[in-house]
This record gives C-alpha cells, sequence and structure tokens, in this order.
C-alpha cells in the first residue's frame, strides 16, 4: 500500500493512501455544502448576521465572568452557531456548557495536544476514513478492542484523544455543517479492555457527548463486538438519552446493514465497504496533527479564567 505525508499545491499537507488523500478540509464552504446548510442549519446571510450580533451582545456577561474566547472572530463563533441551527440562546448554553466541562475536568482537558496524545494516534486506535459520506460527514474509527493496548494507552489517554479528533471536526468548515459519523470496532474486546469502565466515567464522557461538543453527531455505529460488550453497554445505557439513543446502530459483522446506513463507497473493504484500502500508519496521522499544534495551542487557551490577549484562532 503507498502510504506518505505530502503536500499539496496550496502547501496544505496531506497523507495519501493509494488514490486517496486525508486531509483537513480548512477552505470555506463550497455551493453544494451552502445549499446543505441552508436547508439543514437556517444557514443564510441574513440569518448568520442577525444570529452573531445577538450572540456577541449575549456573551459580553460571559466575558465578565471571566470567559475568554476570541468574542469578533465570526469563524469561531459559527462552529458553535452551525449545531445549533444558529438559535443565539441555545449557542450561548452551549458554549458555557463547553467551556465549563473543560474547567470541571483538568485531568482530561489541560494541554489538549496533539505530541500529548500522538501515541494513541500511532497505535491506530483513533482513525480517520479518507473520503466523505455522500452527505459531507466525517467518518471516525474508534478502535476500542484489540488495537487498545491499555499498559500503552490509559482510559483518560483514549478519552483525550477522542475529544481531540472531535476538536478537528469543529475546525472543518464542512464537517461543521456534514457532521460526524463514529465507527466502534470492538473487535478483540476483553474483560480487561471493560474493567477500566465505571459510571462515573461513563457519565462524564455521555454528558460531554449529549451537551459540551460542538459536533453534528449523525450516528454511532458498533461493529464486530463480541458478547461481553454487553457488559460494557449497560455500564453506559443509563446515560444515553432519547435523542442519542436514536443513532446508536448496533451492526456486529452485518456489512449489508452497515452499508445501508452509511455509503460503501465511503467504507474500506473489510467493513463491507469499497475502498480496497489497509489502515494507513497511524504514525502519519499523529505527524499531521502535530503540523497544526499551534492552531490547538491556541485553542486550549480558551475558556473560563484563561487570561486575556488578543489572539485569534
Amino acid at each position: 500500500m503507498s502510504c506518505c505525508l505530502e503536500y499539496g499545491e496550496d502547501k496544505v499537507p496531506y497523507i495519501k493512501i493509494n488514490d486517496y488523500a486525508l486531509r483537513l478540509d480548512l477552505e470555506e464552504l463550497d455551493d453544494e455544502f451552502k445549499d446543505k446548510a441552508e436547508k439543514e442549519l437556517r444557514e443564510t446571510p441574513e440569518v448568520v448576521e442577525d444570529a452573531l450580533e445577538q450572540l456577541k451582545k449575549m456573551l459580553q456577561d460571559e466575558k465578565e465572568k471571566g470567559l475568554f474566547i476570541p468574542f469578533e472572530d465570526d469563524n469561531f463563533l459559527v462552529k458553535f452557531l452551525r449545531p445549533c441551527k444558529f438559535y443565539p440562546d441555545s449557542t450561548l448554553k452551549l458554549i458555557q456548557k463547553h467551556y465549563k466541562f473543560r474547567t470541571k475536568n483538568p485531568k482530561y482537558c489541560t494541554d489538549l495536544l496533539p505530541d500529548k496524545v500522538a501515541h494513541v494516534f500511532k497505535d491506530n486506535v483513533i482513525q480517520f476514513l479518507p473520503t466523505r459520506t455522500q452527505q459531507g460527514s466525517r467518518i471516525m474509527v474508534i478502535n476500542a478492542g484489540e488495537k487498545w493496548k491499555v499498559k500503552n494507552v490509559t482510559l483518560q489517554d483514549l478519552f483525550r484523544s477522542v475529544m481531540m479528533a472531535l476538536e478537528i471536526a469543529m475546525i472543518e468548515p464542512r464537517t461543521q455543517v456534514g457532521g460526524v459519523h463514529v465507527v466502534l470496532d470492538m473487535i478483540g474486546l476483553s474483560l480487561n479492555h471493560v474493567y477500566q469502565f465505571t459510571p462515573y466515567f461513563a457519565k462524564m464522557v455521555l454528558d460531554w457527548v449529549q451537551e459540551c461538543t460542538p459536533v453534528r453527531l449523525k450516528g454511532i455505529h458498533v461493529v464486530n463486538q463480541p458478547y461481553i460488550f454487553n457488559m460494557l453497554y449497560r455500564i453506559f445505557k443509563p446515560f444515553i438519552r432519547e435523542k442519542l439513543r436514536k443513532r446508536i446502530h448496533f451492526h456486529g459483522t452485518n456489512w449489508n446493514n452497515f452499508t445501508g446506513i452509511l455509503p460503501a463507497k465511503s467504507l474500506p473493504d473489510y467493513y463491507g465497504g469499497e475502498m480496497a484500502i489497509m489502515e494507513f500508519p497511524g504514525h502519519l496521522l499523529a505527524e499531521l496533527l502535530c503540523l497544526y499544534k499551534e492552531d490547538f495551542a491556541l485553542a486550549n487557551s480558551y475558556g473560563y479564567n484563561k487570561g486575556h490577549n488578543d489572539k485569534k484562532i
């Protein structure tokens, strides 16, 4: 398999995987995504302008409470407005919850930088597929079974890397609109894995997913799960709300069912898809993310009681 880190004519780095390319899509929306944003998120120039104006006024109180973010950076605010369909009240609550979670959980949220979790990506515990769905969604894979060596990757490392992966989704305009599908590959799940989890941790994770993350989570797809997965699911189940419950799909190895929801052309052949690729070396994804370390460092400087400066992300 041909796999390497290259740079395009626009100087943007990407991972070449045979005929596919995995890169951060940081450009503005094209016409197709603009139409999708208007239909699904009410995103028109007039709605955006009005929502930004109202949100900036609302945020003044949070500024006085010690919140430090780039208050005048429209692109930064839009990434919170999009998952809330440009309703300022809902967006304000999301911003509050997002940064209060980070303040309340420094163990997981402090120094959330690529080099701190590079080993997780190198071990291929967290992956991104190089193609989007036909609806423009990113596909992220969490290998929470045999690839997760708990001696090398702690549960804290795993959650931090998931947070970083969704931080990536937050900065891609296309993903802000198209959302994210998460594949939980549970092949090789063992009792040692299950014993890492507690109800307290499960509640914290699901509070973060359901209340604090400015990402359109389109679906969670559980594949290759063994019988003992039921033990793990019972830990999380009491904290899963109805909206998320409807988006969780248990596929096992029924690839016809899987490709009935996600298009086969967006999935590798080992998931019943049409992409004849092997898993790319995780060290390349870690290397790619480290190229954006300054952006992640800046994102980490935001929050409550973080100090004040004039930086913009």
